[in-house]
């Protein structure tokens, strides 16, 4: 599944520490703005102790986890909207993902400048927002006059209503993925490709000990006001984390008081927002999960698989994570009645243990 979060904020921020961390990769890391020009891109593995007690069920011998794409975008100046630093660059890679990472520092260090002052994390949100909602209401105006010339041909009468709606709401300044909408509109909004349409996760960078400073606590006030999500994590605490081998992994989490990383907590609401969930194969040979999104149905979950299994689909074999757990083994799982065969069909639930027939 070609899905991708863009980590998008202001330069100096943390993007390409945060990036780092979640797919152990190598982007430069530098206290000037602009060390990152081209996106860098990388998976990022989903932790799921599911799969690991599955594989330890079955004695597989192989485990594969589910992934997802991350990209550490260039950093946004004012005017970018306007062309200013790498605006076109930026607004470019930002159209191609899926959901939003938005990083705000709420850290001090001496050390690391600030491109627009003080640290203050609304201030530099409204800055990247604004630019955002100025290319959306740029592409909206070439939209409505297109659609100006259809009407008057009696074309395109349903859809301008809805237009001139949301160019009213970015001329407010207004985050357009705030609203909800119809099935007709949803496919209008696919055709826009709007950067404000995109789902957001708000991270909040912070220092060690600076866990509820003045910075964070105006950011906590913002997102509830919006009714959004937030990760507070330190960008430097989650490389050392991620640096580390897992033993040692757990140890220091200990140490530091964590349950687990922030960057678990980041992926988790990631795969929330973009409305995903897991399902599993298993066996002796591997064990392996699968990310598809809410509403799939079973012969499009085989299709994942393979495209074979997909268009010579005949059933599904399929019972629970939890019901595998409950009874210890397969075999009980069948004793009690919870083994089932499903047609092509059935709505795949996170968590199912499927098993597909296929003939082709």
């Amino acid at each position: 599944m070609a899905l991708n979060c863009g980590i998008i904020g202001l330069p100096n921020v943390g993007k390409s520490t945060i990036f780092n961390a979640l797919v152990g990769g190598k982007a430069v890391v530098a206290s000037f703005p602009f060390s990152t020009v081209e996106p860098n891109v990388g998976v990022a593995v989903v932790p799921d102790e599911r799969l690991t007690r599955l594989t330890r069920i079955f004695t597989s011998r192989k485990t594969t986890p589910a992934s997802i794409e991350f990209r550490d975008i260039a950093g946004l100046v004012q005017g970018a909207s306007q062309g200013e630093g790498l605006g076109n660059q930026f607004l470019g890679q930002v159209r191609e993902a899926d959901l939003l990472v938005h990083v705000a520092r709420c850290f001090e260090d001496p050390d690391v400048v600030h491109v627009v002052g003080p640290v203050n994390p609304e201030r530099d949100i409204g800055l990247i927002e604004a630019e955002l909602i100025l290319a959306d209401l740029e592409v909206m105006e070439r939209r409505r006059e297109r659609l100006e010339k259809k009407a008057r041909a009696g074309e395109a009468v349903k859809e301008m209503p809805f237009l001139l709606g949301l160019i009213e709401q970015l001329g407010k300044g207004e985050w357009i993925g705030l609203r909800t909408f119809s099935a007709e509109e949803q496919a209008w909004l696919r055709e826009y490709q709007l950067l404000t349409a995109k789902p957001v996760v708000f991270v909040a960078n912070v220092g060690e000990g600076q866990e509820e400073n003045p910075a964070v606590r105006q950011l906590e006030t913002l997102v509830q006001s919006r009714s959004a999500r937030l990760v507070k994590l330190s960008g430097r605490i989650e490389a050392e984390i991620a640096a580390l081998e897992a033993a040692e992994r757990a140890d220091y989490l200990r140490e530091l008081g964590m349950g687990e990383p922030g960057l678990v907590r980041l992926i988790r609401s990631a795969y929330e927002l973009l409305g995903l969930i897991t399902f599993f194969t298993a066996g002796e040979t591997e064990s392996r999960a699968w990310t598809v999104r809410m509403g799939t149905k079973a012969a499009q979950a085989a299709g994942k698989i393979h495209s074979d299994m997909e268009r010579g689909f005949i059933r599904a074999e399929v019972y629970h994570y939890d019901d595998l757990i409950s009874c210890g083994s397969e075999a009980g799982v069948k004793e009690k009645g919870l083994f089932r065969l499903e047609g092509r069909d059935y709505v795949i639930k996170d968590g199912d243990v499927m098993f597909f027939r296929f003939n082709v």
